[in-house]
């Protein structure tokens, strides 16, 4: 009996202190063209298969070390309850054009659809690169 009671608490102590992999931040669409970008200039063989890729606002851009970076990214919020279920793989191709960037990843129309119900909206996301 004795031993289940420090046992119990460690497996609490366990599920308290586990680390967060992931990162919250924010996305919105973006319309085409998608070219050139940054990363691949007018080629069309750099966009991944299926649409899903982003341009990284300059927090993640890092002077280019960011194309090809994939992360896999949730909706997690937003305004009207746009969010749909599941995760999806989205890779960089380009950087965010403006400044300031309205958003953490700019989405592909395919990508944003994928995770948003509202393709106008500016959703909260969770992220984590892979």
């Amino acid at each position: 009996m004795g031993f289940i009671i420090p046992v119990t608490l460690f497996c609490l102590f366990c599920v308290a202190v586990t680390p967060v992999l992931a990162d919250i931040g924010t996305a919105v669409s973006y319309d085409p063209p998608y070219t050139p970008t940054k990363c691949g200039g007018n080629s069309p063989d750099q966009f991944p298969e299926g649409g899903m890729f982003v341009a990284a606002s300059n927090g993640l851009w890092d002077n280019g070390a960011a194309c090809g970076r994939r992360y896999q990214m949730r909706c997690i919020s937003g305004p009207k309850r746009p969010c749909k279920d599941g995760l999806m793989v989205v890779e960089v191709v380009d950087v965010c054009r403006t400044n300031p960037c309205p958003a953490t990843f700019l989405l592909s129309n395919r990508a944003f659809n994928a995770i948003s119900k509202n393709p106008n909206a500016k959703i909260n996301i969770e992220y984590a690169q892979i």
